[in-house]
């Protein structure tokens, strides 16, 4: 399965799209069973008309692909500004902390330590005993 996810393009890529592919909310595009070299030129379409799209607009196609992290592959193009990066077989969305973010309490939290787990925790029985049928485990 394909799909292709457009945000504040032109109407051309909106148009375009729906012309191969089915929009199934708006900006979301999905073609079930479409061919790499068919998905190769929608990608080469849209990236010959890349200028178009605004700084906030882009797009993002994604495609099964049984060997890329997660088993999905994707390419970008404008929006979003962050990096994709692949970690330990899966896609993570990569963006360095802003002066949004509570640096002072991130760091507080990193270096805090773990609460110690408590030997009476009902959770803990009940992994330790998984021979406790549901009556007695429901009783806990």
């Amino acid at each position: 399965m394909t799909i292709a996810v457009t945000r504040n393009t032109p109407g051309r890529f909106r148009g375009f799209l729906a012309s191969c592919m089915l929009e199934i909310a708006p900006g979301v595009y999905v073609a079930p069973r479409m061919p790499r070299d068919v998905r190769e030129r929608v990608w080469q379409i849209l990236l010959s008309w890349a200028e178009l799209i605004p700084p906030d607009g882009g797009v993002v196609l994604l495609w099964r692909n049984r060997k890329a992290p997660s088993g999905l592959d994707m390419r970008l193009l404008g929006w979003p500004k962050k990096e994709l990066v692949e970690y330990e077989g899966v896609w993570l969305a990569w963006r360095g902390l802003t002066a949004a973010h509570d640096v002072e309490e991130l760091a507080r939290l990193v270096e805090a330590e773990e609460p110690s787990l408590e030997a009476g925790d009902p959770i803990l029985r009940l992994v330790e005993r998984p021979d406790l049928d549901e009556e007695e485990g429901s009783s806990l």
